[in-house]
């Protein structure tokens, strides 16, 4: 991989939400739309029934004030009761069905991105990775789709049924008493004004706050996961500091658009208060002034459509809101789920048949960024069962070759062949089993240590587990452990990093693939460990070609050519002895580690 300092962080500036974000969002739905269509016929049927409660609240009203005159008819007043409940018990059941088909299409929705973008994280190129922090990815997998998530959940069928309910509500208040239907909408449009207001400011400080989320994850994830470095170099200070600049932009967003948006409910109960004041007010003049249309009965069927009539807009608010967040986490999952992927390789179908392991690089010039060449016009060619041993200084690209020859990246000019086959004619994952790979730096994943060396491979008997293990000097480690390999890994068994380093030469001697790679494998282990180790070693490169990137140099004595870069250049090639005989680079490479003056 190219050197950490290459990573850069993820844009810090804030990202502008638009339709365009939330309409990918309705089209990644649609497979789901006869759904969310029932769905939706449920909520506006639910909303109906909503609407039309306050017209029977108000007959029962009336019902009592007659009683209060001469006597109640209790036929009436039961038969308003029974149909008042079977309108309410209507409309729960119905809202009751919507919801759980929304949050049964949601959770389809959610489970979906989640495995399209695990599927796209597959088909990026390694350079996604080079300028994209770890904890970046991790927040769009995890937050930004939640968001998405609770958004669907809650706003697509809140804000249809706050439509119908709205609609609805107006309808029946103007068919009601026109004038009071005017008190009640001119006092409501207070409202809209300031919710307008509201939602421009806070629409800035939502999207902040979701790249912010990104950039204090990838910190956490950097800093957290390199803890004892951190401390071994006294850097808890800068740490803390940068730290607290993300956390304290973090803050800033978080509280704007928080602050913002939380305004409206408070602006909207007030609006909501208002309009029941006005309401008595001109409900009691009508009364006092003889309008036989005005009873005490249309006075609190009007408060409950004002309650009704403020309760779609603190929906639309609240509503907003989330789609506000929902916005600027679309636009950022879809802006990865949109990135350029590796080509199609269904096409390719080279693939050399009984790999010897013959190797050439032809003319080979690659780098990082398309304005930064780092191999500049690399030749070679390596005989199969050769031990290949490149060396040189940091930066030299030796790490780079190996990249290039096992197509993590794909070179910008010449070729690659394997047994006279271009790597570029076969596709990658079939480049990738034609080799070994070993790294300086150990990966072991949380499972049974027979999981982690038998890693993607079946029918792996103990029998050859056991020579790999013996191979590399664990066979007495295994046996020490309670449950020998199908022993856990975790904290409590507190595996140095030689045996970490062991077992992952364990596994690739398990993998047993024609084309070896060692990047500096011994580099972890003590010099007896890796007396051991470097035994094993030799036999497993017995037959096969391997790559050794080696500092010290030492260890590469005994290969069979030896490749000096610097600069992206081979300077010079040739066997140890040959090389020391000319007394350049690598000379003076190899008497700076071994010559003391």
């Amino acid at each position: 991989m190219p050197p950490m300092g290459r990573m850069m962080r993820a844009n810090m500036h804030p990202e502008k939400a638009d339709a365009g974000a939330l309409k990918k969002i309705l089209v990644y739905c649609k497979r789901y739309l006869p759904a969310v269509a029932v769905a939706l016929v449920m909520g506006i049927c639910s909303a109906y029934a909503t609407i039309i409660g306050p017209e029977k609240i108000s007959d029962l009203i009336n019902e009592i004030m007659k009683g209060i005159m001469s006597e109640v008819d209790m036929e009436a007043f039961k038969n308003i009761c029974f149909t008042l409940a079977a309108i309410y018990g209507a409309g729960s059941l119905l809202s009751y069905m919507q919801h759980f088909i929304t949050a049964t299409v949601t959770q389809y929705t959610s489970r979906r991105l989640r495995t399209d973008i695990d599927r796209k994280i597959n088909r990026l190129p390694l350079r996604y990775f080079d300028t994209t922090t770890r904890g970046d990815i991790l927040s769009r997998v995890t937050n930004d789709v939640d968001t998405i998530s609770q958004t669907l959940s809650t706003s697509s069928a809140n804000l249809i049924n706050s439509l119908t309910l709205f609609i609805g509500v107006i309808w029946k208040m103007f068919d009601t008493n026109w004038l009071l239907a005017l008190v009640t909408i001119a006092s409501s449009f207070l409202g809209f004004f300031f919710m307008g207001i509201i939602l421009r400011q806070s629409q800035k400080y939502f999207n902040r706050k979701q790249t912010d989320l990104g950039a204090m994850n990838g910190h956490i994830e950097e800093i957290y996961t390199n803890h004892n470095i951190v401390h071994a170099f006294g850097a808890k200070g800068i740490e803390t500091e940068k730290f607290n600049t993300i956390n304290e932009r973090l803050y800033d967003s978080n509280w704007r658009s928080q602050f913002l948006s939380g305004m409206m409910f408070p602006v909207m109960g007030f609006v909501g208060n208002l309009a029941y004041a006005l309401i008595f007010i001109t409900g009691v003049a009508f009364i006092v002034n003889g309008n036989d249309k005005v009873t005490l009965g249309t006075i609190m069927a009007f408060v409950i459509y004002a309650k009704l009539f403020s309760q779609p807009l603190s929906t639309f608010a609240q509503s907003m809101t989330q789609l506000q967040q929902a916005s600027a986490a679309s636009k950022r999952v879809f802006e990865m789920l949109e990135s350029e992927e590796m080509p199609d390789e269904s096409a390719k179908t080279a693939v050399p048949a009984g790999v010897k392991g013959n190797v050439e690089f032809r003319n080979v010039k690659f780098g990082y960024n398309p304005d930064k060449t780092i191999i500049h016009d690399f030749s070679a060619k390596l005989s199969a069962g050769q031990k290949v041993a490149i060396v040189g200084p940091t930066g030299a690209g030796k790490t780079t070759m190996v990249n290039l020859l096992m197509r993590f990246y794909d070179i910008d000019e010449g070729d690659i062949l394997i047994d006279g086959v271009s790597v570029n004619d076969m596709k990658r994952e079939n480049v990738h089993d034609l080799f070994d790979m070993i790294l300086q730096d150990t990966w072991l994943f949380e499972g049974t240590i027979r999981d982690n060396l038998v890693y993607n491979r079946e029918n792996v008997t103990d029998e050859e587990l056991d020579r790999a293990c013996a191979a590399v000097g664990l066979s007495h480690f295994i046996a020490t452990l309670p449950d020998g390999y199908d022993t856990l890994l975790s904290d409590s068994l507190n595996l140095s990093e030689g045996q970490k380093q062991q077992l992952t030469i364990a596994r690739a001697m398990i993998k047993d693939a024609p084309l070896l790679i060692l990047d500096e494998a011994t580099s972890s282990v003590d010099t007896r460990t890796e007396l051991v180790i470097q035994e094993a070693m030799d036999k497993l490169t017995e037959g096969r070609t391997s790559f050794v990137i080696a500092h010290r140099l030492s260890t590469i004595k005994n290969a069979d050519i030896i490749l000096v870069m610097k600069d992206g250049d081979i300077i010079e090639q040739g066997n140890h002895s040959e090389l020391l005989e000319k007394k350049g680079f690598y000379a003076d490479l190899y008497n700076s580690q071994f010559v003391v003056a």
